[in-house]
């Protein structure tokens, strides 16, 4: 691998300031990986096979559900799946992958030439082993992984075996690892953007990318906050969520939800960035309303600080806390549908085409504005209190999720493979990959939304014949779901990195604007070295 994702420096020529490289190679080259790009390519595949993980863990969480009675797992293990599930699934597959595209794309679109903190890069990449290790070997610990669901909540995290504490310091080395990527992506968009690249003039997946990383340091210690007191509660003697000491288990619930609600939006406005760079490009205009997205993006990382306790409605909230919460939450629907309206109108009488990157980024505006409008269902606090805790739950965050981040990072791979490896990927592949993945993924969490109204609680290993045959919809739906993902890799990644397929002109698409387009194909190990000058639009390079 490394000898195809050595990039042809000297194809660069003097003007990139590409010089051949003469650093580590072989394993010492990724080990000791200083170079953004090397960096943005680990995250990118230890996110993949992180999803392949939580993506084995899921279908046996499906398996289990695919008809009445228990067939494969016992309860327990059904309840540790569903928290692996989800912590893998977040906190190792979705943020390391968006970090990934931001080592790799931050500096070309700003013609910088490298991130600014080289070395706590390297760091804050290697930290995720260990922590990927602690998670997925909590299985192997006396009483098996953590099965408190992903949201840790307490008492049940007070009365988990071992594995409980490993899951912890697990969580506290991945948040130090996002906070020093995320300090890395300010230091670095604030102060090495080449002159005459103003911040109104960024391509707006930088941009989602500088408000992202706000909020992961603003929430990541409170999220360190919680569950270390959840550990002192284990083992100190503490009674921050304990009934018996004076605690309150509800607590927990703010002090979390203040973590996660804003962590859902961490993990979508890179994905708004990325869909911003395709759309206008397949449409071949200018993308509608640049400031306004601006502010859409911003306003939506303001807000997500004052919406968390709508996940906290049948908690015996009072009235006036449900009212606050459920306008708050109405509120924050609007920036999104701006983005969504300035994708639209970005389209509208646009010369289009679709190729796999605008038809994921088409197939993500259209089920991702599905999940917004359930979330909108959900943000009503009686229709809430009926719906908690149910499968719509479900249906609603994975429609967000998997089609909304999921569909992004793979609009986001087609779009800039050809830039990473030199070579283009087949476009009947990727089309077969974006046609089974939405079927599926329909097929899957479509009929959820069903079983949740007619009741069907979340994390049970079982139900009743009622929910039968949804249940075995969406088992089936599932596996093609991630048999979809392992041909993805397969059949259009990996022959790409082999160095299979046409080689890759600079500008692989027609309306490709921006400072990476500028670059040979593949992208030189360095780049920028001297800073470019750039024109007036600060999308190409005159000198």
């Amino acid at each position: 691998m490394s000898a195809v994702l050595d990039h042809s420096a000297h194809a660069a020529g003097a003007a990139h300031g590409a010089h051949d490289h003469h650093g580590p190679t072989g394993w010492r080259r990724w080990v000791y990986a200083t170079n953004h790009k090397d960096i943005g390519t680990l995250y990118l595949l230890f996110s993949f096979t992180m999803l392949m993980v939580g993506g084995v863990l899921a279908l046996l969480i499906r398996a289990e559900l695919f008809q009445p009675g228990l067939q494969l797992v016992n309860p327990e293990l059904f309840n540790q799946l569903t928290t692996m599930h989800g912590l893998i699934m977040v906190f190792g597959a979705i943020m390391p992958a968006f970090v990934g595209f931001a080592n790799w794309m931050v500096p070309l679109q700003i013609g910088a030439s490298d991130m600014a903190f080289a070395r706590m890069n390297n760091f804050s990449f290697w930290l995720m082993i260990p922590a990927a290790l602690l998670l997925v070997g909590s299985f192997f610990m006396p009483g098996g992984a953590p099965a408190a669901g992903w949201t840790l909540y307490a008492p049940l995290t007070l009365q988990m075996g071992p594995s409980m504490d490993a899951g912890i310091f697990a969580m506290h080395i991945l948040g130090a690892s996002s906070i020093m990527g995320s300090i890395n992506i300010i230091v670095t968009i604030l102060n090495m953007r080449a002159p005459g690249m103003t911040l109104m003039k960024m391509p707006m997946f930088c941009w989602t990318w500088l408000i992202t990383a706000y909020l992961l340091i603003a929430v990541m210690p409170v999220l360190a906050g919680a569950i270390t007191m959840t550990l002192t509660d284990r083992h100190f003697g503490t009674s921050f969520f304990n009934p018996a000491g004076g605690g309150d288990p509800v607590m927990y619930q703010h002090i979390f939800w203040f973590f996660g609600h804003p962590e859902v939006y961490i993990m979508i406005l890179p994905a708004f960035g990325i869909i911003s760079q395709i759309v206008p490009t397949f449409s071949r205009k200018k993308l509608f309303g640049y400031a306004s997205m601006v502010y859409a993006t911003s306003s939506i990382a303001i807000l997500s600080f004052i919406v968390w306790a709508h996940h906290m409605f049948t908690t015996g909230m009072p009235v006036t806390g449900q009212l606050f919460f459920m306008y708050s939450t109405m509120l924050i629907s609007v920036p999104t549908a701006v983005k969504i309206f300035n994708w639209v109108a970005t389209m509208w009488r646009g010369s289009m085409t679709f190729e796999t990157p605008m038809l994921f980024a088409v197939g993500f505006i259209f089920v991702f504005t599905i999940g917004g409008f359930t979330g909108l269902i959900l943000a009503m606090a009686p229709i809430d209190i009926q719906l908690q805790d149910t499968y719509y739950v479900v249906a609603h965050f994975h429609y967000v999720l998997v089609a909304g981040s999921l569909f992004a990072l793979f609009a986001g791979v087609y779009f800039w493979l050809p830039k990473w490896t030199g070579f283009m990927y087949s476009e009947r592949r990727g089309k077969i990959h974006f046609w089974t993945s939405l079927v599926f993924f329909n097929i899957t969490f479509f009929p959820m939304h069903f079983l949740g109204l007619a009741g069907m609680p979340r994390r049970y290993a079982d139900y009743p014949m009622q929910f039968a045959d949804f249940n075995a919809i969406a088992s089936i739906g599932a596996l093609g779901f991630g048999l979809a993902q392992v041909y993805f890799f397969v059949a259009v990644v990996w022959p790409c990195m082999r160095g299979q397929g046409a080689k890759a002109p600079a500008k692989p698409w027609d309306g490709a604007e921006g400072l990476e387009w500028e670059l040979p194909s593949p992208a030189p190990l360095h780049t920028f070295e001297t800073p470019p000058k750039l024109d007036a639009t600060a999308t190409r390079i005159i000198g």
